[in-house]
């Protein structure tokens, strides 16, 4: 009887080791989805509460450079600071090479894009946008003289007059975006700043490129440039490409810093403070009233 019992015993602790490993698995796998998810909790969110670190590529005049003091300027600058004081956070920037922006964001380098990015479909994939601060369009320069008909009378690119033509573009921009979709053998030539695609235009790397025409217009073509090189055809606006406008990026998961951004963005419309930034670099204000109704 005793032997029966002490089997039965050690059956019974068999079981008990069996459900305690099944217990203990369970438990590690709870362990493990709380630890992922924390992690991707904590991916998606700020940094510090009263701090935020804010991507740029400082190196974009007239809309984020840093002056030959090392200070930053701009137009998205300007914008980033009127923000920061709204909604009472300190913003740390980050300079950052346009086409690593987006994957920099969600590798936590920063908690912001404040950049001049456009806010479109594709890119709202990946990463939320606040509300728009600023119009997004773009438009070809090329030489003076050179008689380049490029779009018909409704402004639709005429496909065999590009043909021949090395065209310059910001890589991973929405200008590239625009050509890969509308002239898919345009024979494009991609850079990683405004500048070297300027620098090309001017020795004749490029024949034609296309760009933002604020941008062009004022560091450009009343500039260094002037005379020299003009606008070619219509302004391109087109929302399927340029989205709705620019606006500052930011990780998914953070709505509430979202629409405090968005807040914030039409008290500075509400206020004038938009137009005044944009007055202290272009003589016409560069966003749009309605935005701070929406």
């Amino acid at each position: 009887m005793q032997a029966a019992r002490e089997t039965t015993r050690c059956k019974g602790c068999a079981g008990t080791r069996k459900n305690e490993r099944g217990m203990n698995a369970m438990k590690n796998w709870q362990t493990s989805l709380t630890g992922l998810i924390t992690a991707v909790l904590l991916s998606a969110a700020p940094a510090n509460a009263d701090t935020l670190r804010v991507g740029m590529e400082c190196t974009y005049a007239p809309f984020n450079y840093r002056t030959s003091d090392g200070k930053l300027e701009g137009y998205d600058v300007d914008v980033a600071k009127g923000i920061s004081e709204i909604i009472g956070v300190d913003f740390e920037y980050v300079c950052q090479e346009w086409d690593g922006m987006i994957p920099a964001l969600l590798a936590n380098k920063f908690d912001l894009i404040i950049a001049s990015m456009s806010i479109t479909d594709k890119r709202k994939e990946q990463i939320d946008f606040s509300s728009p601060y600023r119009n997004s369009v773009g438009r070809i320069v090329g030489p003076v003289g050179k008689d380049l008909k490029l779009f018909d009378d409704k402004g639709q690119p005429i496909v065999g007059n590009f043909d021949g033509l090395r065209i310059g573009v910001e890589r991973a921009s929405t200008y590239f975006e625009w050509f890969s979709a509308k002239l898919p053998k345009a024979d494009l030539v991609l850079y990683d700043s405004n500048e070297a695609m300027y620098l090309d235009l001017k020795n004749g790397r490029v024949d034609v490129i296309m760009t933002n025409p604020m941008k062009a217009h004022l560091s450009f073509l009343s500039g260094e440039g002037k005379g020299k090189y003009e606008f070619i055809g219509p302004e391109v606006n087109e929302p399927k490409f340029f989205g709705p406008g620019v606006g500052v990026g930011l990780r998914k998961g953070n709505d509430e810093l979202r629409d405090k951004i968005s807040a914030a963005i039409r008290k500075l419309i509400r206020e004038g403070k938009l137009k005044e930034y944009a007055l202290k670099i272009f003589p016409f204000q560069i966003h749009d009233d309605a935005w701070a109704e929406e």
